[in-house]
């Protein structure tokens, strides 16, 4: 933690050395055809910010980040309230311990608390990336384990204790349960527990990757993405890339479940990769990224889908990356991640807009 800090201590050195060149917060014009997006507003400034996911008060959001000017070599948490968000000399709230690597936080219904996985008991370094051998995968570091944050970074408490991969963890809206993605029961599956960790229950056991899970308005479903290979080649390929811990998330689509583990539904069968789903206010609508579109592969916008599979319409066209969306609690607002206005660099950075159906 000493090395952390005198690394955060150099990175705040040179920010304020950059001062003069800071870039302030910044309206961005939305494409002609983004008709739901008002307003749009940069909140972040560099690096990889991802995953920003709004309080229960609709005040704050909790993301994670490796943006190096703040000190960090690989994924870590913050938070910050949205008024707080400036200019690129900004640094918002570290959450999580600084150590290892951390995913998929979200706020707990008190909104002093925060969730979040993290690899940081079994190894204070970064995890090195995978051996891809050319293909794109994303690792699943066995050392995430599910804790809570409060505010200040203090671990008030670990909710999971399984071997294996625990994360991709959210809370339902009513405040009781918690859906999370685990590989303890072999496979990539999702599982729900109470609020307090206890209760740990399997809800999916169809062959795949189930992940990225969130819970409907009134917390009776839950929307996720998933794979799930059907031929004899397939099949093969997701289990090796699994016995090294790796998934390929490039042919994924939209599902639905109950949170008692029933009625499991296909939303989407577009082809190539559909997730990041969130549904809409209403419930009746599901907002998601996809590429498949896309001619090349990496062209992710964001669309929305009714919950029947039918209406399909897309909300975003700038840049070439636009995903993670979540609507503010009152439905108003619209927080994702995106690489537009990046001067064409690589960052992919937050931004906030107004709602409009």
């Amino acid at each position: 933690m000493l090395m952390f800090r005198i690394t955060l201590l150099f990175g705040l050195i040179a920010i304020f050395a950059a001062c003069v060149n800071r870039k302030k917060h910044i309206t961005i014009p939305s494409g002609k055809e983004e008709k739901h997006l008002l307003n749009i507003r940069q909140l972040t400034f560099g690096g990889d910010n991802a995953e920003a996911y709004w309080s229960f008060n609709g005040k704050s959001v909790t993301f994670q980040s490796n943006n190096t000017a703040w000190g960090v070599q690989c994924d870590q948490i913050y938070t910050s309230k949205i008024s707080q968000f400036g200019d690129s000399g900004y640094i918002p709230n570290l959450i999580s311990t600084g150590e290892g690597r951390t995913t998929c936080s979200y706020f707990m219904p008190d909104n002093k608390h925060i969730l979040f996985a993290s690899t940081h008991l079994e190894n204070k370094n970064c995890p090195p990336p995978p051996e891809t051998k050319g293909a794109y995968v994303w690792p699943l570091y066995t050392g995430y384990d599910i804790f809570v944050s409060d505010l200040k970074g203090n671990i008030t408490a670990r909710l999971t204790t399984d071997s294996g991969y625990d994360a991709e963890a959210t809370v339902s809206p009513d405040g009781k349960k918690i859906v999370f993605t685990s590989t303890r029961s072999g496979d990539l599956e999702l599982w729900i527990m109470n609020i307090d960790g206890s209760n740990q229950k399997q809800l999916t056991f169809g062959l795949g990757y189930d992940g990225g899970a969130f819970f409907s308005p009134d917390s009776k479903k839950i929307v996720f993405r998933s794979s799930r290979p059907k031929t004899e080649e397939d099949i093969a390929k997701y289990k090796e890339l699994l016995s090294r811990n790796l998934v390929e998330p490039t042919n994924m689509e939209i599902y639905t479940i109950n949170v008692d583990g029933s009625d499991i539904k296909q939303v989407t069968a577009l082809g190539k990769a559909n997730w990041a789903p969130f549904y809409h206010p209403g419930g009746k609508k599901i907002i998601f990224s996809s590429n498949h579109k896309s001619k090349r592969g990496y062209d992710f916008q964001l669309f929305m889908i009714d919950k029947d599979g039918s209406h399909l319409e897309q909300i975003t066209t700038e840049s070439i990356f636009n995903s993670f969306p979540m609507f503010s609690p009152n439905g108003r607002q619209l927080i994702f991640s995106s690489n537009r206005n990046n001067g064409g660099g690589r960052a992919t950075n937050l931004f906030i807009a107004d709602w409009i159906d």
